[in-house]
């Protein structure tokens, strides 16, 4: 098999990559690239098969966008995750398009879902890992559900700050009302309230730069 730019990705990323033949490996590499996407660019809009999207730098936002334009984050995908979703043609059982956009300047590697797919259906090997790697977002995609459906919004938002924090190791949450919003499938209007409740108790501050979190043991309390 010819050199492939890709190979240490993969061994990296698909633990199936050593029971596929030389031909099937050339294969995937043939049908992949390696794409530069600016901050805002929309990488996967449901209405084709993508492919597996494997971002190596930046970060991805997973969403799902009603007819009346609301939307709502399913997740957020950084290097060493795994984009299933934007592969329809791999999954048939998938019956609902999400959208992919880069959250910041981002880099990935674009497998072919037609490649994809054609040897997922030969390999079992790679028929189960997309099936596990879809069923894995699933469970985020179920969180989400959980807490627009049956949390308060302040428990909702409390979770939400706490989370951010510990991703970017930061007590300063650099998002708008209205990022934050879109984030949590809520209004602009709901989340400046609830944080001005949060900011009239002293558990965060508001500020220009972002939210500042300023009681963590009390978000913690209402996260419970």
């Amino acid at each position: 098999m010819e050199s492939c730019p890709f190979t240490s990705i993969y061994q990296n990323y698909f633990p199936f990559w050593d029971h596929l033949s030389d031909s099937d490996r050339a294969t995937l590499c043939r049908s992949s690239v390696s794409v530069q996407y600016p901050k805002g660019t929309t990488i996967h809009d449901g209405s084709i098969c993508t492919g597996v999207i494997i971002p190596t730098s930046g970060c991805l936002r997973i969403y799902m966008l009603s007819e009346e334009g609301k939307e709502i984050t399913l997740y957020r995908l950084y290097p060493g995750d795994i984009c299933i979703l934007s592969a329809s043609c791999v999954l048939h059982s998938i019956t609902f398009d999400v959208i992919v956009d880069a959250e910041e300047d981002s880099t990935c590697c674009v497998v072919g879902g037609c490649a994809f797919a054609d040897i997922s259906e030969r390999v079992p090997e790679v028929k189960i890992f997309a099936l596990e790697t879809a069923v894995a977002r699933f469970s985020d995609v179920m969180w989400i559900m959980q807490q627009i459906l049956f949390m308060s919004m302040d428990k909702r938002l409390a979770i939400f700050l706490l989370d951010e924090a510990a991703k970017t190791g930061s007590d300063t949450v650099k998002l708008t009302h209205e990022q934050i919003a879109r984030y949590m499938g809520s209004a602009r209007e709901v989340v400046t309230r609830m944080l001005k409740y949060f900011s009239s108790e002293k558990i965060v501050e508001v500020t220009r730069k972002g939210v500042i979190l300023l009681d963590k043991t009390r978000l913690r309390r209402l996260a419970v």
